[in-house]
């Protein structure tokens, strides 16, 4: 049985969903970091990726690589992505249902990209 919250905007998605993978959606990002920026979201409500299921992550996995795919058909620019999850409030999560972030990158979209997913905490993100 699917569990939901009647709080939780993405239990509650009306919006138009991109692509589905069995226990899991796509939406496109309402504040994205980039053109194509996608959010993959289990359909039943848990907190953050250590509380998703197996199958869950399963599914995650391969609507990522479906979504990379028709992310790079749609746009020769996108030359890298970025793959990321935050797990708390210090970590940065600000709704608490999991989902994880597709960023597609393409060239010069910042100075020194060095470093990608350590830019969370921008002093250790060159090295």
């Amino acid at each position: 049985m699917t569990q939901l919250s009647s709080q939780c905007p993405f239990c509650n998605y009306s919006g138009h969903i991109v692509k589905t993978c069995g226990t899991v959606y796509a939406i496109e990002d309402s504040t994205p970091v980039s053109r194509c920026h996608m959010l993959i979201i289990p359909l039943r409500h848990c907190r953050d990726f250590f509380d998703m299921t197996d199958q869950e992550r399963s599914d995650t996995a391969n609507l990522i690589e479906v979504l990379k795919e028709q992310i790079l058909e749609k746009d020769a620019e996108v030359q890298g992505f970025n793959i990321g999850i935050n797990c708390g409030l210090c970590a940065g999560q600000t709704i608490f249902h999991a989902h994880v972030h597709l960023i597609p990158r393409r060239p010069n979209d910042t100075p020194a990209p060095r470093g990608g997913v350590r830019g969370v905490i921008p002093d250790k993100m060159g090295y």
